[in-house]
């Protein structure tokens, strides 16, 4: 590129109209004294930049670039703890549901347990109490057809001495009890079917 530089110096002073002394431009066409300045203060640039500003300049974007990937590394376990605990969470979640459900399936079986128990008990209670009635309505009938063979009797014995107008002896009227007894339809009273047939 230098070695291009002169070749087209002398193209521009021309064109200006004017030779080198006139516009005195000095950078165009450049001195070997004018080079080596140029160079040497470079240099002498270049070598303080290096010393001072460019490892304080390099320090700083180090320092930026630690703070940077602290910042994603911190980001990255945040998220990663963030992760965990919403697994953590969504476990108990699971689990929680499951023990509800649970829960509810032992409270629905215990209610249909305690609701066949108390159908149980209750028919257990009705049949018990209806055998009690039967036996108290059998035993209440048994005492009133007795009442009333005893009635029959001692209508039976009157209507018999009255009708004879004589006292019976105890042989007689046992036998006309008996027999009049005998053509009376207790089983109507008791009201047992297989007694009738």
């Amino acid at each position: 590129m230098i070695s291009a530089l002169p070749s087209v110096v002398p193209i521009l002073a021309a064109s200006e109209g004017g030779g080198e002394a006139e516009g005195g431009n000095f950078l165009v066409t450049p001195e070997l004294g004018l080079m080596v300045w140029t160079l040497l203060a470079f240099g002498i640039t270049l070598y303080v930049l290096n010393k001072f500003a460019f490892p304080r300049i390099g320090a700083a974007l180090d320092k930026r670039q630690r703070a940077i990937e602290d910042s994603i590394d911190t980001a990255e376990r945040t998220k990663t703890e963030a992760e965990e605990l919403l697994a953590e969470y969504r476990e108990r979640l699971k689990e929680a549901r499951a023990q509800a459900d649970e829960i509810v399936a032992r409270a629905r079986k215990a209610g249909e347990t305690a609701e066949a128990e108390a159908l149980t008990a209750g028919r257990a209670k009705r049949e018990e109490m209806l055998a009690q009635t039967r036996r108290d309505i059998e035993a209440e009938t048994r005492r009133a057809i007795q009442e009333i063979r005893n009635e029959v009797a001692d209508l039976t014995i009157m209507a018999t001495e009255k009708v004879t107008r004589k006292s019976l002896d105890e042989d007689d009227q046992r036998r006309l009890v008996e027999e009049a007894l005998g053509e009376l339809d207790f089983s109507q009273l008791s009201g047992d079917e297989s007694a009738r047939n």
